[in-house]
């Protein structure tokens, strides 16, 4: 009998690990294994630039798909994920086909305090449907001319974030934080020019609503020498997200109605009860220092409400990459299990309730007080379990130890 040999590099079946036979022909393992990573290049190619959004997902999908990494926002997940999906199905060429109708996108607006997850929503959204994504700080941008990063450098960090492809860098996801913080200073005019203020408005209407941007691919903008290209932000999905404090009393004095009428009334207007959902209308941010055409290009509005002590407490264990799963995975690589008592977990939550941080401030608090833990963790040879109590966390007392029983 003649030696079996792969049919496609003549390797014999001495020379390879496994040599698979079909008839009279022979693949060994490695083949395999070189044909799989050709197939996956190819497949990579073909759908460059292509979201996954593409393979039949719906707006219910999206939200159980944020309701494994955010909790709670229920209303504003299913207006934030209804959206999303309308903003990519436009982009489809087969259902554009279908209607001789220009579907302008939507453009997003989230509105709520610090930590309530409005980062998060666009972070799990992006990486769901496999697109860059790149988030800005509108605090560091100013017109085009003065100190500070222009406009065109936001779309310079989402093209790096596609590594290069500009075609995928058009169908991308970009989150500006902080937009309360570019608001007018003032209604009236100033002698001097508001340069990271409305002068940042007029700056991000055209990326915003669609336009084709000269952008500096490598090197800084006033660098000689660096390559300029051509990105059209048309199909960029933009996200913008600020707490906006003080919108909800310029929404109350516009909606609440007087308790009393007549020349001699006390006229007075009925407060809110606490925790209701307040709706900004384009009239209050005006009012807030946001001009028209700005507003008119973020049509989509979503109002994050505050979380209470219950959403904080399920943040911390529920998610799949919730903060305590995080940390005790980090000590499962020590050989070390990690256990939060109950009440631990509520002084955790009473503590950023406290500071005002929301869900950030959770991970700030475990940091700070696991950091002797995580330091001398490597070093122990016999400790199988740690246990955070509730003196640990609120007077900085030693955590409960649990050793090893010896063999």
């Amino acid at each position: 009998m003649a030696d079996q040999h792969c049919s496609i590099c003549a390797k014999t079946k001495e020379e390879v690990k496994i040599l698979l036979k079909a008839g009279d022909f022979h693949i060994c393992d490695e083949c395999v294994k070189f044909a799989g990573q050709l197939l996956e290049e190819q497949e990579a190619e073909m759908n460059k630039g292509k979201p996954k959004f593409s393979r039949n997902f719906t707006p219910a999908d999206l939200v159980r798909h944020l309701d494994e990494y955010v909790v709670g926002q229920e209303d504003a997940k299913k207006v934030f994920a209804l959206a999303v999906y309308n903003h990519y199905k436009r982009l489809d060429k087969k259902n554009m086909l279908k209607s001789q109708v220009k579907v302008k996108k939507s453009n997003i607006l989230l509105i709520g305090p610090t930590g309530t997850g409005k980062t998060l929503l666009a972070q799990t959204i992006a990486k769901q449907l496999d697109v860059p994504f790149t988030i800005a700080d509108a605090t560091s941008l100013t017109e085009a001319g003065y100190v500070g990063d222009d406009v065109e450098t936001i779309l310079q960090r989402l093209i790096m974030d596609a590594d290069g492809d500009l075609e995928k860098a058009k169908r991308g996801i970009i989150f500006i934080d902080e937009i309360d913080k570019i608001a007018k200073r003032t209604a009236g005019s100033s002698i001097t020019r508001d340069v990271s203020g409305e002068g940042v408005q007029q700056a991000l209407l055209k990326i915003i609503e669609g336009t084709n941007a000269r952008v500096q691919i490598s090197g800084a903008r006033k660098t000689p020498g660096s390559q300029a290209e051509f990105l059209d932000t048309t199909d960029i999905l933009f996200i913008c997200g600020g707490a906006f404090v003080g919108l909800d009393k310029i929404v109350e004095t516009k909606t609440s109605a007087p308790i009393s009428m007549g020349f001699s009334a006390n006229v007075e207007r009925e407060k809110p009860k606490k925790g209701a959902k307040f709706k900004p209308d384009p009239e209050s941010l005006h009012e807030f220092g946001l001009i028209p055409e700005f507003i008119g290009r973020l049509p989509v509005i979503c109002t994050l409400q505050e979380l209470d002590e219950s959403a904080l407490r399920n943040i911390l264990t529920q998610p799949k990459d919730a903060i305590v799963k995080q940390y005790q995975s980090l000590l499962e690589m020590e050989g070390i299990e990690l256990e939060f008592e109950d009440k631990a977990l509520d002084a955790i939550v009473k503590l950023a309730i406290e500071n005002k941080t929301g869900a950030r401030g959770l991970q700030a608090i475990i940091e700070e007080k696991l950091r002797d833990v995580m330091f001398h963790a490597p070093e122990w040879e016999n400790v199988e379990k740690v246990i955070v109590t509730e003196k640990m966390i609120t007077k900085g007392a030693e955590p409960k130890k649990l050793v090893r029983e010896a063999a």
